[in-house]
């Protein structure tokens, strides 16, 4: 077991990063003790969506036809596919393969898209093929446009729920969550919308890079953060939202629902942010990340709310299984503040932007700022070869589409069924008994050990324990005791006695293995107490 000094040299360290030691120490138990490994410490999902996938990689094999169609030489050297008359040649080509995986639903796919978007067929195909193929840099370089339309519609749905917000966003296609969060954070510098030394506002427990970015040389930000403990169950309460009353926070930071809590936040709770933005901080920014949002039912985010004052960012990884296809998007809502204050920027502010944005448009200060990160993503030099890769937003358009086709919503039933079969396991093998709640998502659990310790082992024994233990202690003797990984909550301005366990990527049967596993550390810690009394500690 690590000693204390040990164990603080990991304090300063990103719970991703003790992950790394937690994980060999986990093997190493798991070799000599023959027990499982359990690595609950990432998100990454164990199931993944197959009917998009099946669509997507039988286009592939269309693609491929309409390419030698164009031109076949040897030793195998295809042309690029052509538009005119490209949707009908896909439907004689899925009649012929119809008994192929997937052929039903691509067909399904295509039909749909056509009619509710109005879109022109052999546009909308060709669109699909050729980009599957990856034969062309993308353009438009933001998103292509008819998977524009197609998430945008999804993301509706998907995000901003009920009542729909009136016009519409502009989107950027991007490898992920973690890029958006790298070309937001770049650009907001960049336009001066956010300068070294100002404040901004995160809500938290949050995912560690939120924390970690601000302190990075290139921001320099200040922070305060705004809570929501678990004893308010994980909502900020009014004191803590009035800190966002404060000139001085420039943007309000949040993942909704949360990480790692795995709340959303409630009607009650939007509403109060929606009433102080438009009574006394209409110029606040925000920044609302909600990749978990499918996970919870009639889930509504900042971005339906809140539109004008909005930048959304949405990733397909976990809800489609895809972490390793990178997909993300950044939405900006057309009427939106991100322009306004850009374009009342003083002279001395505005006039270095507008040589910046020069090369690439003869009006720079008129750039919106969606087409600012754009550029910005590619270091503007490099605009004319941005966007992301053409294959990888087929793919996101195969994903929406099939959401969208899907109006029982049964997979996104299956999939919250799934998460929450393991929270259940989760609760009963640590013995607690839990009300349900609606908002939240069941992606990642919180398990407040001191919360529960007080409960099983009694106030005084928590008492030594904070005295005489290191809270990583807990993490490291579930690696080394029990070849378990969990991250410490610690990291993400949780509780520095809890611990973030995924509820995602692990077989159903694992989780009660986690809960014996903790409740069995609990009972060592109990043994410790014990001795100390009996010693006359």
């Amino acid at each position: 077991m690590a000693d204390l000094l040990t164990l603080r040299k990991f304090e300063a360290l990103s719970p991703f990063e003790i992950k790394d030691e937690l994980i060999t120490l986990a093997k190493e138990a798991s070799k000599t003790a023959q027990m499982a490994f359990l690595n609950a410490g990432r998100g990454n999902p164990n199931w993944i969506a197959t009917k998009p996938r099946e669509a997507f990689f039988l286009l592939g094999q269309f693609a491929i036809t309409e390419s030698k169609r164009v031109m076949d030489k040897a030793p195998g050297i295809g042309g690029m596919p052509q538009a005119d008359g490209i949707a009908r040649r896909l439907e004689k080509w899925l009649d012929k393969h119809d008994d192929m995986p997937g052929a039903a639903m691509l067909s399904e796919m295509v039909k749909f898209a056509v009619k509710k978007f109005s879109f022109k067929p052999d546009a909308f195909v060709h669109e699909l093929v050729d980009s599957i193929i990856g034969d062309n840099y993308p353009v438009p370089d933001r998103m292509l446009v008819h998977n524009e339309q197609v998430v945008h519609e999804y993301l509706m749905w998907a995000m901003c729920g009920e009542p729909r917000p009136a016009g519409k966003f502009d989107l950027f296609a991007v490898e992920g969550g973690t890029a958006a969060m790298c070309y937001i954070f770049k650009s907001l510098k960049a336009n001066r919308l956010l300068l070294p030394g100002d404040t901004i506002a995160l809500g938290t427990p949050i995912f560690t890079p939120y924390l970690e970015i601000t302190h990075l040389e290139d921001y320099n930000l200040k922070y305060v953060e705004v809570s929501a403990p678990q004893e308010n169950r994980f909502q900020y309460s009014d004191e803590e939202i009035k800190k966002l009353e404060d000139p001085k926070v420039k943007a309000f930071f949040i993942v909704n629902p949360g990480n790692p809590t795995g709340m959303g936040m409630d009607r009650e709770t939007l509403a109060k942010i929606v009433n102080l933005v438009k009574t006394k901080r209409p110029d606040l920014m925000l920044l609302t990340d909600d990749v978990y949002g499918t996970f919870v039912n009639g889930f509504r985010s900042l971005l339906g709310e809140l539109p004008r004052n909005t930048i959304g960012v949405y990733s397909f990884s976990k809800y489609f299984g895809c972490t390793g296809w990178r997909l993300g998007v950044i939405g900006i809502h057309e009427d939106n503040i991100f322009d306004e204050m850009i374009a009342k920027l003083p002279a001395d502010r505005a006039k270095p932007l507008n040589k910046r944005y020069a090369p690439i448009s003869l009006e720079p200060q008129k750039l919106k700022f969606i087409d600012r990160l754009v550029a910005d993503s590619r270091d503007v030099g490099l605009n004319h070869t941005a966007g992301l890769s053409l294959p990888q937003q087929v793919m996101m358009t195969m994903f929406s589409l099939c959401e969208l086709l899907d109006e029982e919503k049964a997979y996104q039933k299956a999939c919250i069924e799934i998460v929450h079969k393991r929270f259940r396991s989760l609760i009963e093998a640590l013995g607690l008994e839990l009300s349900p709640n609606p908002n939240y998502d069941a992606y990642y659990g919180l398990i407040d050990f001191e919360f529960w310790a007080r409960k099983n082992i009694g106030d005084d024994a928590v008492a030594y324990l904070k005295k005489n233990v290191h809270p990583l202690d807990l993490a490291f003797r579930l690696a080394e005791g029990h070849g378990i990984v969990l991250l410490n909550g610690g990291g993400f301005d949780a509780p520095e006695w809890s611990m973030r366990v995924s509820l995602a990527n692990l077989p159903d049967e694992a989780y009660e293995n986690i809960g014996r596993g903790v409740r069995a550390i609990a009972r060592g810690y109990r043994d410790v107490y014990e001795a100390s009394k009996r010693g006359g500690k």
